[in-house]
């Protein structure tokens, strides 16, 4: 049995906790430290028989008996958290991103090759049963060679605007998970990148100094094209589709809904709207990737998102960020290269 301790006990720790006491075998939550932890979170924790909760999360880097960490705090504790637990030897899964800091990023890839510790990313939708039976079909080689990659990703509201000012922006919190599922159905690394973007949705997201309606076009390694489609907001709900074409035909996925009934009468044709939230939408999803990172720790294997598919996203998310800011196509060779990459 894997003990895990989970660090922050906002929305996605969680879910995180909720998934592993319900849906994954071979783990027990044995504590959860937040900061800012009150007393309904504190009954929360032990309605799931949370043993241990505290509001230092080095109570259970120090607690021997914890073997892997699981990071959900603030994205600006991900990576010193990250380097803490494995300097206590603690395997470690850490939710997207790991730093917005391409530096930081560094230090904890360095930590991880001078350690024993498996070291997981949680870019959840890789654990999505429609993503992953379209990663499939382009492995397989059912689509042939590949020629246009099409993703749509829009949410169905905007964030706060407080969370806006400190997210990184949107290429590097809500984009940085497209980027990652280019990089999974491709099989492929983005070489290029060109970004514009606007502000449709919300006057004060712009205020805030951030967009929040974008098209990126990509050029990758392999030669295929790459599009993404973002906005912060779409009035029907979490719209989550893509598209892969090749030499030998396409593979699509659309969105997920409540049921697969369709009315159709004279007055016309009516379908179910997309699943509204993403922890509907995806909440099987994270339950897979804990038990993959779990069964990583029991079988002595590789974890099936490395530190280094954490860095990628950023760097992409960054050149999209420049080719904005200079109207320009960006290579991700030159964000690497004035990072010693």
């Amino acid at each position: 049995m894997v003990k895990v301790g989970i660090i922050g006990a906002g929305r996605i720790g969680k879910v995180h906790a909720e998934s592993i006491c319900k849906y994954v075998k071979g783990a027990e939550v044995r504590s959860i430290a937040d900061p800012f932890l009150d007393k309904s979170a504190e009954q929360w924790a032990k309605s799931l028989g949370i043993q241990k909760i505290s509001k230092d999360y080095h109570d259970i880097l120090g607690d021997e008996e914890i073997d892997a960490v699981l990071v959900c705090s603030s994205t600006d504790t991900h990576s010193q958290i990250s380097l803490d637990a494995i300097k206590e030897g603690k395997h470690v899964f850490c939710e997207k991103p790991v730093d917005h800091d391409v530096e930081k990023i560094k230090e904890v890839i360095k930590a991880v090759k001078g350690s024993k510790c498996k070291y997981q990313v949680g870019f959840n939708r890789r654990f999505d049963h429609n993503f992953r039976s379209a990663r499939e079909a382009v492995a397989s080689g059912k689509i042939g060679t590949q020629h246009v990659i099409k993703i749509t990703s829009r949410d169905p509201e905007a964030p706060p605007i407080a969370y806006v000012k400190v997210s990184g922006g949107m290429f590097l919190d809500m984009t940085i998970h497209d980027f990652d599922m280019v990089r999974y159905l491709s099989g492929s690394e983005v070489v290029e990148v060109y970004a514009i973007g606007g502000v449709l949705v919300d006057s004060a997201i712009g205020e805030a100094g951030d967009i929040d309606t974008a098209i990126i076009t990509m050029k990758l390694e392999n030669g295929a094209m790459a599009v993404i489609d973002n906005c912060r907001q779409a009035s029907y709900g979490y719209d989550q589709r893509a598209e892969i074409f090749g030499s030998k035909g396409a593979v699509a996925i659309s969105n997920d809904t409540f049921s697969t009934a369709v009315v159709s009468t004279a007055d016309g044709v009516i379908a179910e709207k997309p699943l509204h939230f993403f922890l509907e939408r995806y909440m099987q999803a994270y339950a897979n990737e804990i038990r993959e990172f779990i069964e990583a720790i029991e079988e002595d294997t590789d974890v099936p998102v490395t530190v280094i598919d954490g860095l990628e996203p950023v760097i992409i998310g960054l050149a999209a960020k420049k080719s904005i800011a200079e109207n320009r196509p960006v290579k991700t060779a030159e964000i690497k290269s004035a990072f010693g990459l």
